[in-house]
């Protein structure tokens, strides 16, 4: 497995190291030790609690509470928790309710010693979810900032560390920035756990593994690596698994942050990874045999590897019929080639190739441009650059008057520019078709890649014509013919050409036509429908019609 990485990152952050999480039993909290001290705690409440208050200067979000428990007769408890990423309730009900409604059958004897307490605590009486007994200032800290809530213990060089991360998250609602006609309309949220439960609604299988640990030294933000057990590629994912674990940052805010720190190739205009919002598009990856990497915060999921093709794809291909989803396709790479090259042949030829173009249509052009005083490369970088301001405007504004902005400054700046003779009629046309084209892509990191290339394609048409065009086109081709995604080839099954891998790229054959998995991503578990399919229904139809007499 192929690996270029220029940018990598020393010993790996998050102390865990790849706990699994959704297949395990339940019976363990995930690791939480993430600094090299390790402080024991002391055996008095009212010194671990200092302590614990001191780290972090009396914040005012720490919250401490002084508590009893029939269940420890004469031994002081506190409960102590940083309000705004726990359930406030959860910790009332399991934690503090039970500490101080203890049954007859859980009251301690007098006398018993501390660490027996805490054991009693643990396994009896507190009920929020999983906990873990804590030994170390250090852990108990992590333990806080992971939505933990701690249950101090006089007496004990024990704190009881109870699971309780909650608060305020944003509902599951609809993509912004991949919406369908047909098909399901949730996307992913900021919360790790629900964006791993919607895969897991899609996926009911218990072969999709998801791999959790934290990066980030002051964030200690949570990864979470999924993938379909022996459907990816084993070497794939432990490629996948190493780049995660050398990341060791400051912290981790988004998904992007760790795009950049794994992506194949930094200096590319093309990317190397898909970031979707989509749960349907993720699960439909883990099932041909890539992975995922969700980051808890973000909203976006990475999904790797990918190819050149992968980025016209859209999930509605798949919930509409074959030829229109085939069309579409089409539409949007033929809307990829005119916005990278229609001002630039534009250009080529009102500057160098006049004479391919019909005399009606030169002498009509010829007509607009005579009183513009820049050459058209100017005149098309000046429009490009206007556009991309207004559409910066327009994404920056507020929702409101955003797209009323856009649309009121293109019509007022366009209409104005050509009246005031700075730049012609079919400049604004061109430049108009262009910038809707970019649009049509379903994924906006490959249309930013255009727009970044247009201009590299718009300066080489001004200085050569069609032969810097072409030479634009002959290097784009060696680029992404050298790229690779996770040691898969950027424009397979083209080249290198696959076999039977052409069904689903440009086109998209009939369902029931796709018998294999894409041979690029997977090992072994090829096969992902079963005989007496539409197309072996066909074949057996025809045998019986050819045996009547």
């Amino acid at each position: 497995m192929s690996a270029s990485k220029g940018k990598k990152g020393g010993s790996a952050a998050g102390g865990s190291g790849g706990g699994r999480q959704g297949n395990s039993s339940g019976t363990k909290p995930p690791p939480l030790g993430r600094r090299v001290t390790a402080t024991p705690l002391s055996l008095s409440l009212a010194v671990n609690a200092h302590a614990i208050r001191k780290q972090f200067s009396d914040s005012a979000d720490l919250r401490l509470r002084m508590t009893a428990s029939p269940a420890a007769p004469g031994i002081r408890l506190a409960v102590l928790y940083l309000q705004g990423i726990v359930d406030e309730n959860n910790i009332r009900e399991n934690i503090l309710d039970k500490l101080q409604s203890a049954s007859a059958i859980e009251v301690a004897p007098r006398g018993s010693k501390a660490g027996d307490i805490c054991s009693r605590l643990r396994s009896e009486v507190i009920t929020s979810g999983l906990t873990e007994s804590v030994t170390t200032l250090e852990r108990a800290l992590d333990a806080l900032l992971l939505g933990c809530c701690l249950v101090l213990i006089d007496g004990s060089g024990e704190v009881l560390a109870a699971e309780a991360s909650g608060g305020s998250v944003r509902a599951i609602a609809e993509p912004t920035s991949q919406t369908v006609i047909r098909g399901p309309q949730q996307g992913f949220t900021e919360s790790l756990s629900t964006s791993i439960g919607q895969i897991r609604r899609i996926i009911r299988s218990e072969q999709l593994i998801v791999e959790t640990q934290r990066i980030g030294r002051q964030t200690c933000t949570e990864v979470s690596l999924i993938y379909m057990k022996g459907t990816a590629r084993p070497e794939m994912v432990d490629e996948a698994r190493r780049r995660l674990s050398e990341i060791d940052v400051d912290g981790i805010v988004d998904s992007g942050y760790i795009e950049e720190y794994i992506q194949d190739k930094t200096f590319t205009f093309f990317p190397t990874l898909i970031s979707s919002e989509r749960p349907d598009q993720a699960a439909a990856y883990l099932l041909e045999g890539h992975f995922a990497i969700i980051v808890d915060g973000s909203p976006f999921a990475l999904l790797a590897p990918v190819t050149f093709f992968r980025f016209f794809q859209s999930p509605e291909d798949y919930y509409q019929r074959f030829d229109i989803a085939s069309f579409l396709r089409i539409i949007r790479m033929s809307a990829f080639l005119i916005t990278l090259h229609l001002p630039a042949i534009y250009i080529a030829i009102t500057t160098f190739h006049q004479e391919m173009m019909p005399t009606n249509l030169l002498i009509s052009l010829s007509a607009q441009r005579e009183g513009v005083p820049f050459p058209a490369l100017v005149e098309a970088l000046i429009m490009e650059l206007t556009f991309e301001v207004l559409r910066e405007a327009g994404v920056r504004m507020p929702k409101v008057i955003g797209p009323a902005i856009s649309i009121v400054g293109a019509l007022v700046i366009g209409t104005a520019t050509v009246q005031a003779g700075l730049v012609s009629a079919a400049m604004v046309i061109i430049v108009a078709f262009t910038a809707i084209s970019s649009f049509v892509a379903p994924q906006m990191n490959i249309a930013n890649a255009a727009r970044l290339m247009r201009f590299l394609f718009m300066i080489s048409a001004g200085m050569f014509g069609f032969f810097g065009i072409i030479s634009i086109d002959l290097i784009l081709i060696i680029h992404l013919a050298g790229l690779h995604s996770f040691g898969v080839p950027y424009l397979s099954p083209m080249a290198p050409w696959i076999k039977g891998s052409w069904r689903d790229t440009i086109l998209r054959m009939p369902r029931w036509s796709m018998k294999l998995r894409p041979a690029i991503a997977q090992d072994g578990n090829r096969k992902r429908q079963a005989s007496g399919q539409p197309e072996d229904q066909q074949k057996v139809d025809q045998q019986l019609k050819g045996q009547k007499p």
